[in-house]
């Protein structure tokens, strides 16, 4: 017969969780979120800093809504919101606002969006917003390399913008250029095959307002092997090839 257990020989959490009614199906510690979603009003973010589109992007605004039927307009909330983004930075309580506004929604339901989707910034970032993908493929090809190379030439650690508001750094998950590792993202643009060297040189020429050549940086033309083709060296063959000549 097996013995009752008394409420002193249990840990505090068996008790807790007895006194709860609930159970846990895990052993594990629950991992939480380091990000925090309850906003708290700034001097940069609050509702009382106003934001409206551009008029071109306005009628390019009216151009995404239009794609939807009228009673499904909600469906270009993230088309929208990232067009905002790219026109005030970074996505602030403002910007949804006028978002949930223009599509005539409660701004609850833009912010459940703009706070599930990382690639809405809701912090201020640089004019360079530089994303280091550090995924096991371009682990392998020397992400870390790269990381280290920008924080030491700009003096900032992963998180960080630099006192000049023109550099922030962050590090991604997959950024879907793997043939192409390591890679990073400066905005919009992608900048491939990087090298310490070449990564501090993206860096220096961005600064100094340069025109800089996206995509890979060590001579590869798109996704083609560096050392030229490999396989597929002749034209293919022409209709019938190894088919019978009866059919």
């Amino acid at each position: 017969m097996l013995a009752r257990i008394r409420p002193g020989m249990m840990s505090s959490a068996a008790q807790r969780l007895r006194m709860s009614g609930t159970r846990q199906f895990s052993a594990a510690a629950i991992q939480r979120s380091d990000a925090i979603f309850v906003h708290r009003d700034t001097p940069e973010n609050n509702p009382s800093i106003p934001f409206e589109f551009s008029s071109a992007n306005l009628s390019e605004a009216q151009t995404i809504m239009a794609k939807y039927p009228p009673q499904y307009k909600k469906a270009a909330m993230i088309p929208l919101l990232h067009l905002a983004q790219k026109q005030n930075g970074w996505t602030s309580l403002s910007v949804m606002n006028y978002i949930a506004k223009l599509l005539e929604v409660h701004p609850m339901r833009v912010y459940e969006v703009a706070t599930f989707y990382t690639m809405f910034n809701r912090n201020p970032v640089g004019k360079y917003f530089l994303q280091v993908c550090t995924t096991t493929p371009c682990e392998l090809c020397g992400a870390s390399k790269i990381v280290k190379a920008i924080e030491d030439h700009l003096g900032i650690k992963v998180g960080g913008t630099t006192p000049d508001k023109l550099f922030t750094l962050v590090e991604v998950e997959c950024a879907g250029a793997c043939v192409n590792a390591p890679v990073v993202s400066v905005n919009d643009d992608y900048f491939e095959d990087l090298t310490p060297e070449t990564t501090v040189k993206l860096l220096n020429d961005l600064k100094a307002g340069k025109e800089v050549k996206r995509g890979p940086l060590n001579g590869r033309i798109n996704c083609e092997p560096l050392g030229g083709q490999t396989s597929l060296t002749t034209p293919p063959p022409g209709p019938g090839f190894m088919v019978r000549e009866d059919l």
